[in-house]
């Protein structure tokens, strides 16, 4: 390991926090390029700061040093570190920390001098896609067999996604010009659809290579990697940075790495990035650990690696069950017994009651709700765990994956039952109802013009009886297009649709739901719908799963279809009412990455669900291990009694092995006086609470993070966070 020299001591002194050796040999180090393998919660951040610190210490200019993040909540937390561990506010202020995509439109914007238009939001770029789709139908109508252009919300949100990637990847970028149409799309891995689509929408935003006139998600990353790869001169314009910093580099994708390439190629350039090869699960988006394993090194073979092993943010058990499960070193100094619950269970309905049962023992042991996260595979997971947190009486949330109620597939058998039932105006949320109407046209497979279904859904939010007559809306066919075997599949699923839902209105509302619903299923041949919609077949397969599961909570309940009506009206306004902020998340653990939380209960850890079949092994693990480390005080694993079903992932875990050692370690963290001054009284403070905790003198331990008071401080103000 590379360490300091007694000939170079730090002349950044931290506040809050001592450094450990690691971070030390960081913070002083010298070489052009630096490499950081970081474990989960291991201080990345922090340990950036640090060596901003450093080199502010050692005279830099704060104007040329560059940190870049890949997200803006990433930017925002490496700001609040450099005022954390003791940069003064007047030099952090001039450090330009920005995300890839913020100093990419920076930079061409030097290029170009032109506004562009930035849509941060996809939904702002509903209308561009809408234009590059009909663009593609005016273009190849009649000369391309097997258009399939849809305009409804979930074809959208896909093809979005393909562009993105595209981008991502690069391989938008890639040479095939003497490619026929149909060699491109299937070298770039999408359907002929798409790759038309995506080469109208980016002729539209570029108009036609004069200059981008809007930029989306990542689009300004996108086109300043290409402006560089394509011979441009635009690097000798970056502004005179001595040092840059990555955070989260494992997040690294092809056209952000040809970026940092090109900064760091600068002769006056020093470069520090941190990231843990073992959190890439966004392959989707390009990220890959070939970055971190290989492409650093092919490009820059005098680089140098330091480790950051230490976890700050769980104690020893945590830490050393880890290291089984990747098997690699990590270690913990902290005094902190963070707890491995167990727990079993016989189908989803227990699964659910455990979740139940971990969520209240967690308030009884004295806790809020709002530090404990329940973290799913996938998002057809959470509708038993959300059903019996409703009857529990346990306020939770969904943030930023919509509650199940709320899912396409799920709105759309909504739709169908107002429909039926002759009872929209129960859909109280305006919002919701604008969702249904989108659900009914996609699994309907119905065609519209974007004008006539925004003037629909307007009349809906005046008139929810006038829901029915979406049907009886001709499709609006554009000409010169020869129906293909997708038109022919569309149209037999409209009639599908049309004919169960004559079926349904003759129904009696007191027949039992779960098998009204199978049979409404059935007839609207959603299965088959659901793998034409969705591209990827694992898409497909949670919409299923999903719809199962809906189709087992019916029926559990063992309502009539009216009641069970009813229920679900019932339960969306549970779950939209105003909430108390200390409520349980229930999240996508693809979505906790760089998040962390005190009680993290995993559910559902059995083969087939968590590692999933049809996903490469290595990115179920990292998804795992991404999850399981979010926890700070307590792990909850829940997987099936039958050990024959369980998850493999836990056995990896290798916990009496690890539980032994860590016990040991946790000894040893305890009796260190480092590891936790006794001159310091540590406060049991949330992060909506920090605010009112620092306005009453507290302090913030960055190593810990925790907030803190003297013990020489008055304690009664404090009486409610004190730890026990």
């Amino acid at each position: 390991m590379n360490q300091p020299t007694p000939t170079n001591p730090p002349r950044f002194t931290p506040h809050g926090l001592l450094p450990t050796a690691e971070q030390s040999a960081i913070q002083l180090a010298q070489n052009k390029v630096v490499l950081v393998d970081a474990n989960a919660g291991a201080a990345k951040t922090t340990t950036l700061a640090l060596r901003i610190g450093e080199a502010l210490a050692r005279k830099l200019a704060p104007e040329q040093i560059l940190a870049l993040t890949f997200t803006p909540e990433a930017r925002e937390v490496l700001r609040r570190r450099l005022l954390e561990v003791g940069v003064p506010a007047a030099l952090a202020q001039w450090v330009v920390v920005l995300s890839f995509d913020d100093f990419s439109a920076w930079m061409m914007d030097l290029a170009d001098g032109d506004d562009v238009r930035q849509c941060g939001d996809p939904r702002a770029l509903k209308g561009y896609a809408l234009q590059a789709i009909d663009r593609t139908g005016e273009r190849y109508a009649g000369s391309v067999d097997g258009l399939e252009l849809h305009t409804h919300s979930v074809a959208l949100a896909q093809f979005l996604d393909v562009q993105q990637h595209l981008k991502a990847t690069m391989a938008l970028d890639s040479d095939v010009e003497f490619m026929d149409r149909e060699e491109a799309a299937e070298l770039l891995g999408v359907t002929l659809t798409d790759y038309l689509t995506t080469i109208e929408y980016e002729t539209m935003r570029l108009d036609g290579g004069a200059g981008a006139v809007f930029r989306g998600p990542f689009d300004a990353t996108y086109d300043l990697a290409c402006n560089l790869h394509g011979g441009a001169r635009l690097a000798e314009q970056f502004p005179d940075y001595r040092l840059v910093l990555c955070d989260e580099l494992h997040d690294l994708n092809e056209a952000a790495f040809r970026i940092l390439a090109a900064l760091i190629e600068r002769p006056q350039c020093f470069f520090v990035g941190a990231g843990d090869k073992d959190q890439v699960i966004h392959a989707k988006l390009g990220a890959s650990d070939a970055f971190l394993n290989r492409r650093f090194g092919e490009r820059f073979p005098k680089l140098v690696r330091y480790p950051l092993t230490q976890t700050w943010r769980h104690g020893p058990h945590l830490a050393y069950a880890m290291a089984e499960f990747k098997q690699k070193r990590i270690e913990s100094a902290l005094p902190l017994r963070t707890e491995i619950v167990h727990a079993h269970y016989d189908d989803a309905a227990g699964c659910a009651q455990r979740v139940v049962a971990a969520v209240r023992q967690w308030k009884a042991d004295g806790h809020h709700y709002d530090g404990c996260a329940i973290l799913i595979r996938d998002r057809h997971q959470s509708m038993a765990i959300e059903n019996a947190l409703i009857e529990a009486d346990i306020d939770y949330r969904t943030p930023p994956m919509a509650g199940y109620l709320q899912r396409d597939e799920i709105l759309f058998l909504r739709g169908l039952l107002a429909i039926a039932l002759r009872d929209f105006a129960a859909v109280k949320s305006e919002q919701v109802r604008v969702a249904v109407v989108e659900a009914l046209v996609a699994f309907s497979e119905m065609r519209f013009a974007a004008r006539s279904m925004d003037n629909f859904k307007q009349q809906i939010q005046k008139s929810p009886d006038l829901l029915g007559e979406l049907f009886l809306i001709e499709d609006e066919r554009r000409d010169g297009i020869e129906p293909g075997y997708r038109d022919v599949a569309s149209a037999g699923t409209k009639r599908a649709v049309i004919a169960a839902l004559g079926w349904l209105s003759g129904v009696d509302p007191a027949t039992p739901a779960a098998a009204v619903l199978s049979e409404l299923c059935e007839r609207v041949q959603l299965a088959a719908t659901a793998r034409r919609i969705f591209v990827r077949a694992y898409d497909a397969d949670v919409i299923n799963k999903s719809i199962a599961s809906l189709l087992q909570a019916a029926a559990a309940s063992g309502q009539s279809l009216g009641e069970f009506w009813n229920a679900i009206n019932a339960r969306e306004a549970f779950i939209r009412r105003k909430r108390d902020r200390k409520s349980v998340l229930i999240e996508c653990a693809a979505n906790a990455k760089g998040k962390e939380f005190e009680h993290v209960i995993l559910a559902f850890l059995e083969d087939g669900e968590f590692p999933h079949p049809a996903q490469p092994r290595r990115e179920e693990e990292n998804l795992f291990y991404v999850a399981a480390t979010r926890a700070r005080a307590r792990l909850t694993l829940l997987s099936p009694t039958d050990a024959a079903r369980r998850s493999g992932f836990i056995a990896q875990m290798r916990l009496p092995k690890s539980s032994a050692a860590a016990d040991a370690a946790l000894t040893r963290n305890q009796q260190t006086p480092t590891a936790a001054p006794p001159s310091r009284h540590y406060l049991n403070a949330s992060f909506q609470e920090k605010d009112q905790v620092k306005a009453l003198g507290a302090k913030f331990d960055i190593a810990r993070r925790a907030w803190y008071v003297e013990s020489d401080t008055d304690l009664a103000p404090f009486l409610t966070w004190l730890k026990k």
